[in-house]
């Protein structure tokens, strides 16, 4: 039995609480909030002990849940892995791949089991589609989203357009040659809508429009390759391949096929794949490494936006 902890019982820490429970390799040892109301009020919904601190967590503890805002992830996952805990951080990992750097040295260093929660990596319409994408030329992916307070302590890059970094890099697998972005603040100091253009050495074009100030949401990935491309509605969780059939004449004719999808709560998953990789079982969980390298990307992302402004 994996004794975890969990650093941050907001809105998503709350739902990493309730779902830790029903992942039968751990017990839930309790929790840290530095908010003594929201202490006080999940305590009384979940009946888990709430620490006074969270070094006397991480103590307690086999292995770490952090589900803090952005700006704390690098001290507490730092402070986790020095005293030789396995580590699960929810997106992004850090403020920047100079921290995401350090981190993946501790925990190389002490043989640490370090997880990101990029969770659309294990949406359905995604997981339905990978299988059939060998070779992406063209990729565009449209993430928009209403004013939501959660998640403003940091741009909209790291806030909605990291998770399609992370897809993007997972489906194309070639050095990154080139970025143009855009962005602009409408709400926040930090930029609230970006754009971002993404050239690789293998010729793949990758481009994505993110903002979190529209007047609905959306969450749609297009991936085009030679013979064939996909639609995918992450928000509807649906997946449609589509191809060219045999020309008749001078005409050709595109079919669409749908695929199938199969329900997933995605999040459990993740920590279930984190708990089988401490117990050194081989499986797809998102990887510090990988979480680095698009912490990399996003950082050059928000450099260019700078020089633009």
């Amino acid at each position: 039995m994996i004794r975890v902890g969990i650093l941050g019982a907001g809105h998503l820490g709350k739902i990493h609480l309730k779902l830790l429970k029903d992942v039968k390799e751990f017990e839930v040892v309790g929790f840290f909030d530095n908010d003594p109301e929201v202490s006080a009020a999940v305590q009384k919904g979940s009946s888990l002990k709430p620490f006074a601190s969270a070094h006397e967590l991480i103590a307690q503890s086999d292995a770490i849940d952090i589900v803090t805002p952005t700006p704390f992830h690098f001290e507490y996952a730092s402070a986790a892995i020095k005293a030789g805990k396995h580590i699960f951080i929810e997106k992004p990992v850090t403020l920047n791949s100079q921290e995401a750097k350090k981190l993946l040295v501790l925990a190389n260093e002490g043989s640490i089991v370090a997880h990101a929660g990029h969770v659309e990596r294990f949406n359905p319409a995604f997981l339905a589609a990978r299988p059939l994408i060998e070779r992406p030329v063209f990729i565009d992916c449209r993430r928009i989203a209403t004013w939501n307070p959660r998640g403003t302590d940091v741009s909209v890059v790291l806030d909605l357009m990291v998770h399609d970094i992370d897809l993007v890099l997972h489906l194309v697998k070639s050095p990154v040659k080139k970025i143009s972005a855009t962005g602009s603040p409408v709400l926040c100091p930090t930029d609230d809508i970006a754009e971002a253009r993404i050239e690789f050495d293998n010729g793949c074009v990758a481009t994505i429009s993110t903002s979190r100030v529209a007047t609905h949401n959306m969450r749609k990935m297009t991936v085009f390759q030679n013979e064939n491309y996909f639609s995918l509605d992450l928000l509807e969780k649906s997946a449609v391949k589509s191809y060219t059939t045999d020309p008749q004449g001078s005409v050709k004719h595109i079919q669409h096929e749908k695929l199938d999808t199969h329900p997933i709560n995605a999040i459990e998953h993740e920590l279930r794949l984190f708990a089988g990789a401490i117990h050194k079982e081989k499986n797809n969980a998102v990887t510090l490494d990988e979480a680095y390298n698009t912490m990399k990307v996003a950082d050059e992302i928000m450099e260019v936006i700078k020089k633009n402004k």
